[in-house]
C-alpha cells in the first residue's frame, strides 16, 4: 500500500510546488517536473489516450504509440509531413507525458497517398449532387436577371430618347446590360452562400481590366473623345473647318474619327483624340466672310492714290457687303514695289469666297493698270564686265492702252459639284453618325 501511495503523493506534490507537470515547449516536447518514480498504470493510460485522439483525427490511422516511464514513442506513417509536425503538438498535451520520440515517415504509397484525393473528390460529387437544387434555382435567377437587362437594353425608348445621339445611347444600353450582369451574378452567388467569392472574381476583373487600360491607352482616350464630341458638336454636317491643318467638310463623325471631304476631293481622317485636343476653324459658322490680296504697286507712284483706286474698285463689286465694307492698307515694302493690301466681306452661303477673291483682283488690277499705276515685275541689277556691254539707250516698247475691264457678279456654282459629292457621302452611311441638326452646339 506503500508503494502505490508513494507515488501518487510524489506527483501530487510536484504539481503543487512546480506548477503543470506537462507544457509544450519550441520543439514540441513537453516541460515540467518529471517524478522521481515511474507509474506503469499512468503510462498505460497514457498510451491509450493517445490512441484514442488519433482514432478520431484523420491522417493517424498507420500510427502507433508507446509509453514507458512517459516517454512515448511514435510509430508509423502518413501522408502529409505536416501531421507529423502536428502530432507531436498534439501529443506534448497529453497529461503524464515526460517526452516524445517520433519516428513517424511519410508514406511513399501511391494508392494510399491518392485515396484522400480520391475521398476528397467524391465527398465534393457528392454534396454537388446535394446541392443540385439550390444550384439550378441560383442559376435560373441569376439568368432571368440577365435575360431580363438584355431585353430591357434592346428597347429604343427611353434611351434613344435620354441620349443626345446614337452613340451614346448605345453606351447607356452596354451599362445596363453590363449592371444586370453583375446584379444576375450576386444574386446567383448570394443564394449559394458564396459571396466571398465575388470579391475574389471583381479584384481579379480589377487587376486584368488596370492591365489591358495601360496596353490601350491610345484606344479608350479616343472611345473617350469620340464620346466629348458626340455631346458637346463643335461642328455641323457640312461644315467647312481646319483641324490641325486641315481644310475640309464635315462628312461624319464616328466613334472612331472625324471625316473631313477637303476642297481637292479627298478623304481626310483625324482621330477623334486628336480632334477633341486641337484647335478647330470653324468656317461655317458665321455667315461673313472677309478675303485678303496682297498688291504690289510701283515704288514711284502715289500710294494714297493707288489705295484710293482699289477702295473704289472694291466698292464697284455687287457681292461685297456694306457692313462691315471693304479696307485698304500698306502692308509693307517689297523688293521692288509697294505692298498694299485689300480685303472685302462677303455672305459665303450666298458667294463662294474663291470667286469673290479672284473677281476682286480682276477689277482691282484693271483699274489700277487704267489709272496708270504700274505693277511692276521684280527687278535684278546684273554686275560684272557683262553689264557694261548691255544696251540701255534703246527706247522702250510703248505699251498699249488697257482694255476696259466690267464688273461681274459671281456666285456659288464653284461649290455645287463639291456639295454634291458631300452629299452623296453622307448618304451611303446615314447610321454611321453621331453628328445631328438639331442637337445643342458649343
Amino acid at each position: 500500500m506503500r508503494r502505490l501511495l508513494h507515488p501518487i503523493l510524489a506527483t501530487l506534490l510536484a504539481i503543487a510546488l512546480g506548477g503543470p507537470v506537462v507544457a509544450q515547449t519550441d520543439g514540441g516536447q513537453p516541460d515540467g517536473t518529471i517524478a522521481v518514480e515511474s507509474d506503469r498504470a499512468q503510462d498505460f493510460a497514457v498510451r491509450d489516450r493517445i490512441m484514442a485522439i488519433l482514432g478520431q483525427l484523420e491522417g493517424y490511422d498507420d500510427v502507433r504509440a508507446t509509453v514507458s516511464s512517459g516517454i512515448v514513442t511514435l510509430r508509423g506513417t502518413v501522408v502529409d509531413a505536416t501531421r507529423i509536425t502536428a502530432l507531436n503538438d498534439l501529443v506534448a498535451r497529453v497529461e503524464g507525458v515526460v517526452a516524445i520520440e517520433n519516428t513517424v515517415s511519410e508514406s511513399t504509397d501511391v494508392v494510399e497517398r491518392l485515396n484522400p484525393a480520391v475521398e476528397r473528390m467524391q465527398e465534393r460529387i457528392a454534396q454537388t449532387i446535394a446541392f443540385s437544387p439550390l444550384i439550378l434555382v441560383a442559376l435560373s435567377a441569376g439568368g432571368l436577371i440577365i435575360i431580363f437587362g438584355f431585353w430591357l437594353a434592346r428597347l429604343k425608348w427611353p434611351w434613344d430618347r435620354i441620349a443626345p445621339n446614337a452613340f451614346i445611347a448605345d453606351i447607356y444600353r452596354q451599362i445596363v446590360r453590363l449592371a444586370f450582369v453583375v446584379i444576375g451574378i450576386v444574386l446567383a452567388l448570394d443564394l449559394l452562400n458564396a459571396t466571398a467569392l465575388l470579391g475574389t472574381i471583381l479584384g481579379a476583373a480589377g487587376i486584368v481590366g488596370l492591365a489591358i487600360g495601360f496596353a490601350v491607352r491610345d484606344t479608350v482616350e479616343n472611345f473617350i473623345s469620340s464620346i466629348m464630341l458626340s455631346i458637346r458638336q463643335p461642328f455641323r454636317p457640312k461644315d467647312l473647318v481646319e483641324i490641325e491643318g486641315d481644310l475640309g467638310h464635315v462628312i461624319r463623325l464616328t466613334s472612331r474619327a472625324t471625316i473631313l471631304l477637303s476642297p481637292d476631293g479627298n478623304h481626310i481622317r483625324i482621330p477623334n483624340s486628336t480632334v477633341f485636343k486641337a484647335k478647330i476653324i470653324n468656317y461655317t459658322r458665321n455667315d461673313e466672310r472677309r478675303f485678303t490680296f496682297l498688291v504690289g504697286i510701283d515704288p514711284n507712284a502715289d500710294i494714297s492714290e493707288a489705295q484710293r483706286i482699289i477702295l473704289a474698285a472694291l466698292g464697284e463689286l455687287p457681292f461685297l457687303l456694306d457692313a462691315p465694307g471693304p479696307a485698304v492698307w500698306v502692308e509693307g515694302l517689297g523688293a521692288s514695289t509697294i505692298d498694299i493690301t485689300a480685303a472685302g466681306w462677303i455672305r459665303q452661303h450666298e458667294t463662294g469666297i474663291g470667286m469673290a477673291k479672284g473677281e476682286a483682283i480682276r477689277v482691282v488690277k484693271a483699274r489700277l493698270e487704267e489709272a496708270g499705276i504700274a505693277l511692276p515685275e521684280p527687278t535684278y541689277r546684273l554686275i560684272g564686265a557683262e553689264a557694261s556691254e548691255l544696251d540701255t539707250s534703246a527706247p522702250a516698247k510703248p505699251t498699249a492702252a488697257p482694255a476696259q475691264v466690267e464688273v461681274q457678279n459671281v456666285g456659288t456654282d464653284e461649290d455645287a459639284a463639291l456639295k454634291e459629292i458631300i452629299e452623296a457621302e453622307r448618304e451611303a452611311l446615314p447610321d454611321d453618325d453621331l453628328l445631328r441638326r438639331e442637337a445643342p452646339q458649343e
